[in-house]
């Protein structure tokens, strides 16, 4: 008989101990450890040699003949970018993302198309959270419509891989990892135990079987996936579902990915129907605009291998009541106030005791430095009651010291608006001595950020 021992796991860094501890001494969380009952160390060895598929034996390197890596295409282009062009057979895609966000609308649209593009081929759904007929519903909203999409409703693993074996599917969901238990293993679902070894099984078994896998995972506060972090070596690609939960955007975002690069990003709209791809991002993010509106700028950032067209609204108005306000919505709120102290030193406009409201429109969180000079035109733009010519924008990254700095990628940036009939574009002195007189734009570098005034004045 298999011999069993309880040892607590913390349930963020996987620190195991033989007594309950209320400060984990590996990553300083608190309340974080639970009890676990785990079996032997030989007795998993036994219950993974039962699962091994076939064995293998060490290779020259001249030895191997490389095959050409087939991707099967989903039918839907901006998830088919980011993971590389498609998905991979035999791959294992986790997928991760705040409650709410649409990770299970997502894979149930894929899953549609990809039961019409590949008729002949079974889809299965597994949902430890939901009943068939909630699954089902979702379905029919986004348009699912296929003779091959199969719903089952389960958590245990040992039943789930009983079906598996049975259907045959080349594609399979399993929503999500952290409510599938297996039966040998004696702890509760979501545990560290629980999730390691049904993760284990699975890949094994769909990399033995060539079966694409797409795996759901709940995410904590902190905003990384639940779990042991093992999770995420485990699995070929983890993508991230991100947006505001109220707002219509989506963005999907690869963290890691052994099929190809992780600089990719898709665009989603969440509609009443599903998810609506957006084909050209900066079109969406620039609409509704009021024409000879202040304290609005344009910049251009990269994301992935495309540029994204962002813009920046700023709200300067006068504080009666003591010190000023800082809010901002999709910037730091640091970085605001880093700015602020530029405009008052190098500028010497005094907006410290002024409410200041900072705002991305559409819900873009910009996390990079190449809209800082953007930031101050906005702030000077609301400050002054004047205007900036919508076909401007504005690239570059701010010191401390007054300076506007170059950013990557500025040729690629340049290029684009160049392509969208932008008349203007005003950065770095080296990026305009660089790319001036090459492009269709007038190009207009500044040293210091204090030469922005003139600018926006002339």
């Amino acid at each position: 008989m298999a011999k069993k021992t309880s040892t607590f796991i913390c349930q963020n860094c996987s620190y195991q101990t033989s007594k309950w501890m209320g400060k984990c001494p590996e990553c300083g969380s608190w309340n974080s450890f639970t009890e676990e009952t785990t079996v032997a160390a030989k007795d998993l060895n036994r219950a993974h040699k039962r699962t091994a598929q076939g064995s293998e034996v060490p290779k020259l390197i001249n030895e191997i003949v490389l095959e050409k890596q087939f991707r099967v295409v989903t039918g839907m282009a901006e998830f088919d970018r980011v993971v590389g062009g498609g998905v991979v057979p035999g791959s294992l895609i986790l997928i991760g993302g705040e409650p709410g966000i649409g990770k299970s609308t997502l894979l149930t649209t894929i899953m549609g198309k990809l039961s019409q593009l590949y008729s002949d081929q079974v889809v299965l759904y597994v949902s430890g959270e939901e009943s068939v007929n909630q699954v089902a519903e979702r379905a029919k909203r986004v348009g699912v419509n296929s003779s091959s999409f199969y719903i089952y409703n389960e958590t245990n693993w040992q039943k789930v891989l009983e079906q598996i074996n049975k259907l045959q599917p080349r594609f399979l969901v399993v929503d999500s990892i952290q409510t599938t238990t297996s039966s040998e293993i004696d702890s509760a679902p979501g545990t560290v135990s629980q999730i390691r070894e049904v993760t284990y099984e699975l890949m094994n078994h769909v990399k033995a079987n060539g079966i694409t896998c797409f795996v759901i995972g709940h995410i904590t506060k902190e905003g990384s996936i639940a779990g042991p972090k093992i999770l995420e070596h485990m699995v070929d690609t983890v993508i991230y579902f991100e947006g505001d939960q109220f707002g219509h955007y989506r963005l999907l975002r690869a963290m890691k990915n052994r099929f190809g690069n992780t600089n990719e990003v898709g665009i989603f709209e969440m509609k009443e129907s599903g998810l609506d791809e957006v084909r050209n991002p900066s079109q969406y993010f620039l609409d509704d605009q009021l024409e000879d509106s202040y304290g609005r700028t344009l910049t251009c950032i990269i994301e992935g291998s495309r540029s994204l067209f962002v813009e920046i609204q700023a709200l300067v108005v006068e504080n009666k009541f003591g010190n000023g306000r800082r809010t901002t919505q999709g910037i730091d709120n640091n970085r605001l106030a880093m700015m602020v102290a530029v405009i008052e030193k190098y500028f010497g406009i005094p907006l410290g005791f002024n409410d200041i409201y900072l705002n991305v429109v559409g819900g873009m969180k910009l996390a990079t430095r190449e809209s800082d000079l953007s930031i101050i035109a906005s702030l000077l733009s609301s400050f002054r009651s004047k205007p900036i010519d919508s076909s401007t924008v504005f690239i570059g990254e701010v010191g401390l010291t007054g300076e506007v700095r170059s950013v990557p990628q500025m040729e690629m940036r340049i290029k684009e608006m160049a392509q969208l009939n932008y008349k203007r574009v005003i950065t770095s002195d080296k990026a305009a001595r660089e790319y001036k007189g090459k492009y269709d734009i007038e190009i207009v570098g500044i040293k210091r950020a204090r030469d922005l005034e003139k600018l926006i004045n002339s």
